[in-house]
């Protein structure tokens, strides 16, 4: 067996860069100053491998919070460096390049790329109506919450130059995730892959905070939970099992044969509304709001604010919390936040559209209008493919809400000669012949969600980015150098999720090739 790399030795992880530093920084875009696009900013900053140049957001306080933090710390912001909106970017940067032939001396420096990170249901719009102007683009997973708008985005780009790609997978650019793949693919530490189990413990409070009472509720107006959650789940998976190592065989990878899969809405209905809770639909006019452990008050104020917490979960529930408290002190923050946790709605009287059009975070999580399942399990299953040499296996994907660990991913993975477990913090190979384990520990960055991922990847596709800018690298070579995904990898691994609820909804085996 090969010897294994060492746990800080990764050739290419997400947080170890080896590029010679590059003589042009490029200008990156931030499409929606919500905590994505806000995480995203902050790793590029703390990467220095790129420049956050402006900001596009509808909402002024979180246009003006991202802009002020990453942009123009300590000055006042330029017109090119916010925006209302990305229609607004689009138009100022059509009569940009229109003025710039004529030598027009006002014509400011462009932006290189945009990192697109608005309402998973408005990436196809934004990304389409982008791809024209040949900027380089990372869309915030999902690509699409239909398969037939990921396709048009695909097409779409298809008919342009072709620039760098990336979709917010971040499971990928983990150190952790990275130095797994390692040993499983190159080091082939385990043999050949049989079966793997992998799990996605949502957590009990996050998933009443996203999916029940947040935006991404109910499938009408968002998409299924499978996708919105767990779709780079699938995408680690297919990553593992599907896709060649970087010095493998780059040809067709050994895709699926069937899929299956069950899930339901089991816990997050009004059938199981605990009856002292009476007719209350908001947590501050309710009975058990102080002993309920879905409270929102006792979510939000207790587990956070109280403890000085002002980031997710509660700049969600309102922005301009964590200014109040540093301004105003804790007791103004609070009413702030209890001022946005008594807002509800009548059923009866409140139109469904404007029910629908926003998260509602007071709201009874027995009494929510939501409909996405809380728990999922998936089931992948690969056939033989002797005339390539590629044995058949299989992998049991797992998304559950009611778990006390909250999106700290574990797994095992059984291969002919050992077998890995993990966790979101080690990795521990059983050899099979020599009888040892080996636990390794992959660095964990303390700044960055999933893992390290989202500077991962963020770096990642700054270092794309600026290699094709620098003409140091092409295209292809770059987007498979540093992102090893294309939108066809992409494209595919959604397929699988849009493939996996079809067979949910209709109790049935789902084969992959008829998607």
């Amino acid at each position: 067996m090969a010897p294994l790399m060492d746990d800080h030795e990764l050739a290419s992880n997400g947080t170890h860069f080896t590029t010679d530093c590059t003589s042009y920084k490029p200008r990156f875009l931030i499409v929606g100053a919500g905590s994505r696009g806000t995480a995203y900013a902050a790793a590029i900053v703390r990467s220095d491998l790129g420049i956050v140049a402006a900001v596009a957001e509808p909402i002024p306080f979180k246009r003006k919070l991202l802009g002020s933090s990453y942009i123009w710390p300590h000055a006042s912001p330029q017109s090119h460096q916010e925006f209302d909106g990305w229609k607004d970017f689009v138009s100022y940067e059509q009569h940009r390049r229109k003025d710039a032939p004529a030598g027009n001396t006002s014509t400011l420096q462009g932006i290189d790329g945009v990192f697109v990170c608005v309402k998973d249901e408005l990436h196809c719009q934004v990304v389409t109506a982008l791809a024209p102007l040949g900027l380089h683009i990372m869309c915030e997973k999902p690509l699409a919450t239909t398969l037939s708008d990921c396709i048009s985005i695909q097409r779409t780009l298809s008919q342009y130059p072709q620039r760098i790609f990336a979709i917010g997978h971040v499971l990928r650019y983990s150190p952790h995730n990275m130095l797994l793949r390692h040993l499983l693919l190159e080091r082939k530490v385990i043999g050949d892959v049989l079966s793997m189990e992998h799990t996605e413990p949502v957590g009990w409070w996050h998933f009443s905070h996203s999916y029940v009472r947040g935006q991404w509720r109910k499938e009408s107006t968002s998409a299924p939970s499978l996708l919105t959650k767990s779709c780079h789940d699938i995408d680690f998976i297919l990553w593992l099992l599907c896709s060649p190592p970087p010095d493998g065989d780059q040809q067709m990878p050994h895709l699926p044969a069937k899929i299956s899969s069950t899930g339901s809405l089991k816990q997050f209905r009004r059938s199981r509304k605990p009856a002292a809770a009476g007719k209350a639909t908001n947590c501050l006019s309710c009975p058990l709001q102080k002993s309920c452990m879905y409270s929102a008050p006792r979510i939000y104020h207790d587990r956070h604010l109280a403890k000085g917490i002002t980031k997710w979960p509660v700049d969600i529930v309102n922005p301009e919390i964590p200014s109040i408290l540093s301004s105003s002190g804790p007791e103004a923050a609070k009413a702030a936040l209890m001022a946005s946790l008594a807002e509800d709605y009548d059923s009866n009287s409140t139109p469904v559209a404007d029910i629908e059009s926003r998260p509602w975070f007071g709201r009874c999580v027995w009494e929510s209008d939501n409909d996405v399942c809380d728990d999922q399990v998936v089931t992948l299953t690969w056939d033989d493919d002797e005339a390539n040499g590629k044995g058949g296996k299989s992998a049991v994907f797992h998304m559950i809400a009611q778990s006390l660990a909250q999106c700290q991913r574990r797994g095992r993975i059984y291969g002919t000669t050992g077998e890995i477990e993990y966790d979101s913090k080690q990795i521990t190979v059983h050899d099979f012949i020599t009888g040892e384990s080996k636990v390794h520990n992959p660095e964990v960055p303390v700044n960055s969600h999933h893992g390290g991922g989202d500077d991962g990847l963020a770096a990642m596709f700054a270092q794309a980015v600026a290699a094709v800018e620098n003409s140091k690298m092409g295209i292809k070579d770059a987007q498979r150098e540093f992102l090893g995904c294309t939108v066809e990898e992409m494209v595919r691994s959604h397929a699988a999720v849009f493939a996996a609820d079809k067979a949910r909804k209709e109790s049935r085996v789902v084969g992959l090739d008829e998607w």
